[in-house]
């Protein structure tokens, strides 16, 4: 048994949370390159070391990585394969917690070294967009405040209860534009949101759709085609928002959960589903564009949704909230947010009527006291 150590650096600039190690760095580059030369100019490293290196590896690690064959390149052996996918899969599944920790351990640094930075935790359904916006808001306004977002990232349901029991300022989550008043969407998300209490915030529209291998080999276009093939379906979290998503397409689709086919563990975001599925554990999952991009998968747009911020109202006037919705409403967010795929700016930083974003949503059976949105 190998144990793993974590280390962590300091940093002016920003970058994304990752836990990297050096020699599946190695073997992605080989694996890619299809050579030990190619892989080291990928990494800028000389043949000499890399090669001493995987030597290294090997004996320390008592498997073979590489196999050669006369008159043929360098390939990964079964068990380097296995080693790459693998911790490509654990990175996939950890994505949020990793983020989590560096968003944690950044909080404390900001308020160590700088009073102007302002801190606002975010708990949120696990979204790309968040990420970048993370990284963007802490290069600054022009009047020189940065703002670090503390993102916790969760299930949809679960960010709005946290956000209901004070364990953050601002909650993240996602709905289908077409879901109905009786649909499940609403059923889920009425009871956690109060008129005159709760206020939704822009932040952009994205498309839902199914994560498939390079060129469809299944053909899959639909739900409906996942179902009559039986396609194997790598689903996610229950109390994530694209469960809630996934289901709600099933029900307009005439369909039952049971009836997919679904393999493997649930997974907890849209990168590790991706990543499932190009590790062969399924033919396919639902997800974000970005991800299956990431991932080299193939995407087929089921459905488009808005990804809403929501906080107190009682919290709209707290400086780290303004600075938000103002970060959200400038041109270079807004340009780097469509640069994603699949992603649009809509209504960006804007403070919207539920009535207006969530077409389930009514007052008709709410008190009178509580009419005001």
């Amino acid at each position: 048994m190998h144990r793993l150590q974590l280390h962590y650096t300091l940093s002016r600039d920003a970058s994304p949370a990752l836990v990297r190690n050096p020699l599946i760095d190695l073997l992605q580059a080989i694996s890619s390159q299809g050579s030990i030369s190619g892989g080291a100019r990928l990494l800028g490293l000389s043949y000499r070391h890399v090669w001493g290196e995987l030597k290294r590896w090997e004996n320390e690690l008592g498997n073979e990585l590489l196999v050669w064959e006369k008159g043929q390149a360098a390939r990964l052996s079964v068990f380097g394969t296995k080693l790459m996918w693998a911790e490509r899969q654990a990175q996939a599944r950890l994505a949020p917690q990793i983020e989590a920790l560096q968003a944690e351990l950044e909080r404390s640094f900001a308020q160590a070294f700088d009073d102007r930075v302002q801190v606002l935790t975010l708990y949120a359904s696990h979204d790309d967009a968040l990420t970048a916006l993370r990284e963007h808001a802490l290069q600054g306004m022009a009047d020189g405040t940065r703002l670090h977002l503390d993102i916790r990232f969760t299930g949809s349901v679960d960010a709005i209860r946290a956000l209901n029991e004070g364990r953050c300022v601002m909650a993240g989550f996602h709905t289908l534009l077409e879901a109905g008043k009786k649909s499940l969407t609403g059923r889920i998300y009425k009871p956690l949101l109060q008129p005159g209490q709760h206020k939704i915030i822009g932040l952009a529209q994205r498309s839902q759709g199914l994560m498939v291998p390079r060129d469809n080999p299944l053909g899959l276009q639909s739900l409906q085609d996942v179902v009559r093939q039986q396609a194997r379906f790598i689903n996610r979290s229950l109390g994530s928002g694209t469960r809630v998503v996934a289901d709600e397409l099933l029900a307009q689709a005439g369909l039952l959960p049971h009836q997919l086919h679904t393999v493997g563990h649930a997974e907890p975001s849209h990168a590790a589903v991706a990543q499932a599925v190009a590790a062969g554990q399924g033919d396919v999952g639902l997800g974000i564009a970005a991800a299956a991009a990431q991932a080299g998968l193939d995407f087929v747009p089921l459905a488009t949704e808005r990804y809403h911020l929501v906080c107190l109202k009682a919290a709209l006037d707290q400086p780290a909230v303004a600075h938000l919705r103002q970060l959200l409403q400038t041109a270079p967010w807004q340009y780097r947010l469509t640069s994603l795929p699949g992603y649009h700016a809509l209504q960006s930083g804007q403070v919207l009527s539920m009535r207006q974003v969530l077409p389930w949503w009514d007052y008709r059976h709410q008190k009178p006291s509580a009419l005001q949105d």
